[in-house]
Order: structure tokens, then C-alpha cells, then sequence
């Protein structure tokens, strides 16, 4: 599998622009918000974790949740997600916080808005659920949460809250999707097909994700949230240029994940020592959220760059089953004073 990257477009910028990063959203065991997700990051000590029952097993599995949020957000009481997910939830919060001021232009219809949900569980909690029930009593089996059952659930709940019309789109692939729904916005935003692009990672916890991250990721612990990352053409007030994004090097019987991480890493410039590269480090403080942890280094970059504390950051993305592929983002000014020195966020 290979991406089409956006190189070539966000590199001639001096002719189209560029590809701006226009606003940031989070939610993850922190908290709800970019600023929680910072902050836990900041302190580089791992959250606490939760018990979650496993049926058939007397100890309980270890997670990393996401908390209530406080306040309860006004949008849980919209009609489509009276019964969301959590995935939904997830999802539509870290979107509405990257969006901010731009909510109310795409309700009005004056701001095309494309959408890309990329998930690698996706919507587990109903599925496990309906499929017990159906198991155990297919008569009585509640088709109210059928559609949750589905793949593009949060993303048809986020354009419906949104009453956006624009091209809707729900990637599912393992942690470096994420990275590919960046091209895949950046290639929209390039042809003018849309005027902005909000790509969010989201995955939610259930045991049976549990159960079967441990096949293959032992010592992990899993966590669930979102990211989202709001994608424009005009640099305006931007919190950061997404400079680039990878080739995609898949894993096959001839090449191994180490191959394929050395030459998506071979794509990205070394760091300078006012550069930030954001690896997979932070799983051990926030837990294994697959394409949810992609978002979060991405959102991470953003803002470390939005808070000059960098002129540039890499996000490597060594996924679970898949792929290997990275991305560049950038400073929007070269004059941009960085107050942090060179730091590294995973390998």
C-alpha cells in the first residue's frame, strides 16, 4: 500500500500557499482537550490506569480511559449522539475543538469542509455488545445499536452535527493511517475541492480490543481518545505548515519493519537541535490507542511549534500491521524564536 504524498504541492508553496495547520483538538486519558494532553505529556509520568472485566477471566485487563468530561459537552444531547459511542464522542469533541470559530461557517454552508475519520478498531463497544445479544437472544437483540456497528458511525456523526454535505471519508488501516489522511486532505486542499479539512484519529477501549492487542503487544496498556487536525490552505493566523508527509513502506515477507521504518526515516531531514521528533515514546504515559496515538503526536507537534518551543517537528508512525510512514511539520515564520531545546518523543 502506498500513499499518494503531498509533497509536491506543499512544496511549492510559493506558488499555491502550502498546506497550514489552522487548529488543533484532543481527547485522550488526560482530559478532554489539547492543553490536558500537553500538560500529561509535559510531566512524563505515566496516568493511572483502570480495571476492565474480561469475561471468562477472574483478573481484570489494565486501560488507560478517557475521564468524563466536566463540563458534559452541549453537542452529547444533539439527536445523532444521544447514543453515539464513545468513539463518536470522542471524535466529534477533538474535531469541534480544532475547528472552533469555524463550527458555525460550515453549519451556515459558507465553509466546505472535508472530513477524514481514520480509525483502526473503530466502533467496538456496540459491536461487542449487539453480538452478544444476538447470541444470546437474537429476538431480543436492540437494533437501536446497529449503526454503531459500523466503521464510518463517527464520521457520518460529525457531518450530520455539523450538517456539512462536503466529501466524508473513513480510512481504516492500522496507526499510520492517520498520516495518510493528512496526504489525503492535503491533496483535496490542493485541487480546491475543499476549502479546509478536519482529519481525526479516534479509537475506543473494549476488552476485546484488549484481549487481542495482547496477541502482540504484551506489556502494552491500551487507551482510547481522538485527535484532530484542521487543514487549510490559507496561512493566516496558522499554528504550523505541514511541510510534508511520507512515502508509505508497507511490511511484507521481504521487507521487515525495521527496513520499512530506515527508509521512511531516510525520507524526513535529520533533526536539527531546534527540532522535535515525536515517536512512539508516549505510549507508555498515555497507553496504545493506534490511530488515536498517531493524532496525538501530530497534535503535540503542532502545538510545540504554536508554542515556539520548536521551529520544526518529525512524527514517525511505525504501525501495528501495516506500515511505516512520517511526517514534517514547520514553523509558519523562518523567524520563529524557539525556546526549548533539542527533544525526542520515542525512537
Amino acid at each position: 500500500m502506498k500513499v499518494q504524498s503531498p509533497k509536491s504541492q506543499i512544496q511549492s508553496r510559493e506558488k499555491d500557499g502550502g498546506i497550514f495547520v489552522q487548529g488543533l483538538g484532543a481527547v485522550s486519558p488526560a482530559g478532554w482537550g489539547v492543553a490536558a494532553l500537553c500538560d500529561a505529556l509535559k510531566k512524563d509520568l505515566p496516568l493511572p490506569t483502570q480495571t476492565l472485566a474480561r469475561p471468562g477471566l477472574e483478573k481484570p485487563l489494565q486501560v488507560r480511559a478517557v475521564p468524563p468530561p466536566v463540563p458534559h459537552p452541549a453537542f452529547f444531547s444533539h439527536p445523532r449522539l444521544r447514543r453515539a459511542n464513545s468513539i463518536a464522542q470522542y471524535t466529534v469533541a477533538a474535531a469541534l475543538e480544532a475547528l472552533g470559530e469555524n463550527v458555525s461557517l460550515v453549519q451556515s454552508g459558507s465553509l466546505r469542509l472535508g472530513i477524514v475519520v481514520c480509525v483502526m478498531a473503530g466502533g467496538v463497544n456496540y459491536s461487542r455488545r449487539f453480538y452478544e445479544e444476538v447470541l444470546r437472544e437474537p429476538a431480543t437483540a436492540s437494533p437501536l445499536i446497529f449503526p454503531e456497528t459500523v466503521f464510518n458511525a463517527p464520521a457520518s456523526h460529525l457531518a450530520a452535527f455539523l450538517g456539512s454535505n462536503a466529501a466524508s471519508y473513513t480510512l481504516v488501516g492500522d496507526d499510520g493511517t492517520f498520516l495518510q489522511g493528512l496526504a489525503l486532505a492535503a491533496q483535496w486542499l490542493a485541487d480546491d475541492k475543499m476549502d479546509a479539512c478536519v482529519v481525526v484519529g479516534a479509537e475506543e477501549t473494549d476488552w476485546v480490543v484488549v484481549d487481542t492487542m495482547k496477541l502482540f503487544q504484551r506489556d502494552a496498556i491500551h487507551g482510547a481518545g481522538a485527535g484532530a487536525v484542521l487543514l487549510k490552505k490559507d496561512s493566516a493566523g496558522a499554528l504550523a505548515e505541514l511541510f510534508s508527509v511520507t512515502d508509505s513502506f508497507p511490511f511484507t515477507q521481504t521487507q521487515t519493519r525495521a527496513e520499512a521504518a530506515q527508509k521512511m526515516r531516510a525520507q524526513l531531514p535529520e533533526s536539527a537541535s531546534d527540532e522535535l521528533i515525536c515517536g512512539g515514546e508516549m505510549r507508555k504515559n498515555l497507553g496504545e490507542a493506534f490511530v488515536a496515538s498517531a493524532a496525538w503526536r501530530c497534535v503535540v507537534a503542532c502545538e510545540s511549534i504554536r508554542r515556539k518551543e520548536f521551529g520544526a517537528a518529525n512524527v514517525d508512525v511505525v504501525g501495528a500491521n501495516q506500515q511505516a510512514i512520517g511526517s514534517r511539520f514547520l514553523a509558519c515564520s523562518e523567524a520563529v524564536q524557539v525556546t526549548g531545546s533539542a527533544q525526542k518523543l520515542g525512537a
